[in-house]
């Protein structure tokens, strides 16, 4: 049974490997990461994932195909994956002292084409963050390509006041969900 990571996430293939699944192949999707017009954070992740997913599983067919996609939401908003630093201090400056939710959508297309979806929601509280915390965090380069300008797997994390859900869901594939859909296809497990 061939499993297919269709994420370009090297932080994805790490946490896969902590429940004893390791991918035959990472095929990343190339797909328009655009939020639809009044589209809301948890059916914007589910929708990128389940895309993600069938883009990937059409050139691997026979396959199981796991695709993920985490978003960043304060309130409504879904926050960008940070490609400057003006946009992950925005980020980081929205952040500061409030809770914010990191929705983490899986999907996973087995052999025979049928799609399971799983999300989890998780609430994230930021310190009040002050000028130099966020220049010293932006100085640490870690902000770029990250839903909402952080990762907390790195500096970040002495940032976060409270987690609450799954810590490996807000870093970018929710370990338990994973495994429950891993296991219901059939795919050995260390």
């Amino acid at each position: 049974m061939r499993l297919i990571l269709a994420s370009a996430s090297p932080r994805r293939c790490e946490l896969l490997g902590q429940i004893g699944a390791s991918p035959d192949a990472v095929d990343p999707a190339d797909l328009d990461e655009t939020p639809l017009k009044g589209e809301l954070p948890a059916a914007y992740a589910a929708r990128v994932a389940a895309e993600k997913g069938a883009l990937v599983a059409a050139r691997h067919p026979g396959a199981l195909i796991l695709s993920g996609d985490t978003v960043v939401a304060a309130g409504r908003r879904i926050l960008p994956k940070t490609e400057s630093e003006a946009e992950a201090r925005q980020c980081l400056q929205l952040l500061s002292g409030r809770r914010h939710r990191v929705l983490s959508a899986i999907t996973l297309i087995d052999a025979e084409g049928k799609a399971r979806h799983r999300l989890s929601t998780n609430i994230v509280i930021f310190k009040r963050l002050d000028r130099t915390e966020i220049e010293a965090y932006l100085a640490s380069q870690e902000w770029h390509g990250k839903a909402g300008g952080y990762a907390i797997q790195g500096r970040a994390a002495g940032l976060i006041r409270a987690i609450q859900g799954s810590h490996s869901a807000i870093m970018g594939l929710p370990l338990y969900e994973t495994r429950a859909l891993l296991k219901a296809a059939g795919y050995p497990l260390d």
